[in-house]
């Protein structure tokens, strides 16, 4: 029964979200139900201390990102930059080549250490102009920065910086870089398999007269043509953020050590900061003002006309993003705390007995329900990774396998409908579940595939 409960919340709120209706009522609404269904007494202590402490303490640590973000897509979009390099793409490389233009451009910005959700807010402004560019629909743009940005370079290609390949490393004792061959066969089936797809649909599109569409909500602004930037120069803030990202990276550490004391200024009754869960987020978030200072440096001539006006519009576009991913990880907060949620991990585990295969079904279906990577592949290698090591070890795995598996499977079935990541990205691009959730969903696909892909070239052939 506690099992059916969990999955009647999950059902429940994938039905809303993919119907249109806003997450941050619903989401709050399907966790207290599963509660009420559990247990009725639970319900207003579980709503306080679980679900808006985890809501509040989402809010508390990335809406500087979500909102930094939205601005520095917005005053790309602003200044002519957006157009500059798209143009400069379809003329190198011409509208055949577009889907993989974005996927590579997203690919690069999460491989350099910038945010999924940054990206999402700053590639849309390039994504929406080269696929008019190439009357390709729009409905396919969420899909494509999708597979650049929460696919191969987020938890296969060895060495991400992304959280979802930094966690298997504290609990495995391992690198960012453990089994790389694994890692880049697995992430390039990924991306080959999500290109011919993307690129399928939009013949398919082409042959049945589909283009880019009319009357589409949250557009970027038109940009006049003449006189735009130079392309050298229009892309300069988008490698200066993921320059500034990774030298932030090693500076916050090398500069507050791994914590902060307050009582070294003499303020006694604050909490000490616990720097290395900070420094992903300082560093992102002073790469974005960089980026965005250096728009405003270089083309404000071109944006202080509209400037107050179009960062209103991003700023409450950053308030939306945020809240509904919020909303999310409060009701995957909840859902985890559930007595079904732990039925759920026992079942797999004694259904299962190979370690690696264990490992992926846990981590993916975990994420899956809980609608995020990292929250899922957390609480399954918390409470199964001794269990892990030790099999492993009888069977002679690497922990460099267990490592990978766990990286790409917690990046399988979490991006589910009710997933905040791609409940942002569908706010950001001003499209719905039923316009873009399917082509999404393949992605999806393809992700979980690849991870039972990898086992069995290992288990085959021995590649690490």
């Amino acid at each position: 029964m506690d099992i059916l409960i969990i999955l009647f919340a999950l059902l429940f709120l994938i039905f809303v979200a993919y119907r249109g209706f806003s997450v941050i009522l619903f989401a709050p609404i399907a966790a207290l139900i599963a509660v009420l269904l559990t247990s009725p007494s639970l319900v207003l202590p579980f709503y306080s201390s679980i679900f808006m402490e985890k809501m509040v303490g989402f809010i508390k640590l990335y809406f500087p990102v979500f909102l930094l973000g939205a601005i520095f897509g917005k005053v790309i979009a602003m200044s002519g930059f957006a157009k500059s390099i798209t143009r400069s793409i379809v003329t190198m490389f011409g509208g055949e080549k577009a889907i993989v233009a974005i996927v590579l451009v997203g690919a690069i910005l999460t491989y350099g250490g910038v945010s999924l959700f940054v990206v999402a807010f700053a590639l849309y402004p390039f994504a929406s102009e080269l696929f008019k560019a190439a009357d390709i629909p729009k409905r396919l743009i969420p899909a494509t920065i999708a597979l650049g940005a929460f696919t191969f370079t987020m938890d296969a290609f060895p060495g991400s910086p992304q959280i979802q390949n930094i966690i298997p490393t504290a609990f495995f004792h391992t690198d960012a870089w453990a089994a790389p061959w694994l890692g880049l066969l697995g992430g390039s089936f990924i991306f080959v398999c999500g290109v011919f797809y993307l690129q399928w649909q939009k013949r398919k599109a082409a042959k049945a007269g589909e283009g880019y569409g009319k009357d589409h909500l949250n557009e970027p602004i038109e940009v006049a043509t003449e006189g735009l930037p130079n392309p050298l120069i229009a892309i300069l803030p988008l490698v200066l953020v993921g320059i500034f990202n990774k030298v932030f990276t090693s500076m916050i550490p090398f500069y507050y050590g791994k914590s902060f004391d307050f009582t070294v200024i003499g303020l006694k009754d604050i909490p000490t900061v616990d720097v290395s869960k900070l420094t992903a987020i300082w560093a992102v978030e002073g790469a974005l003002l960089i980026g965005i200072a250096t728009v405003l440096i270089l083309a404000f001539g071109r944006i202080k006309k509209t400037f107050n006006t179009e960062v209103n519009l991003s700023i409450g576009g950053a308030l939306l993003a945020t809240l509904n991913t919020a909303s999310e990880y409060g009701f995957g907060g909840v859902i985890a705390a559930l007595p079904g949620f732990k039925a759920v991990s026992a079942g797999i585990a004694s259904t299962f007995k190979d370690p690696l295969v264990n490992e992926a079904i846990t981590i993916t279906t975990l994420s899956g329900i809980t609608g995020s990577a990292s929250g899922g592949m957390s609480i399954a290698l918390a409470a199964m990774h001794e269990t892990y090591l030790t099999q492993a070890a009888q069977l002679g795995i690497p922990n460099e396998v267990l490592h990978r598996v766990a990286s790409m499977a917690s990046g399988g079935m979490d991006t589910l409908p009710h997933n905040g990541a791609v409940i942002t990205l569908l706010a950001v691009t001003g499209l719905t579940h039923r316009q873009s959730y399917k082509d999404i969903f393949v992605m999806t696909g393809f992700k979980t595939a690849g991870v039972f892909l990898i086992i069995c070239l290992y288990y085959i052939f021995g590649i690490i």
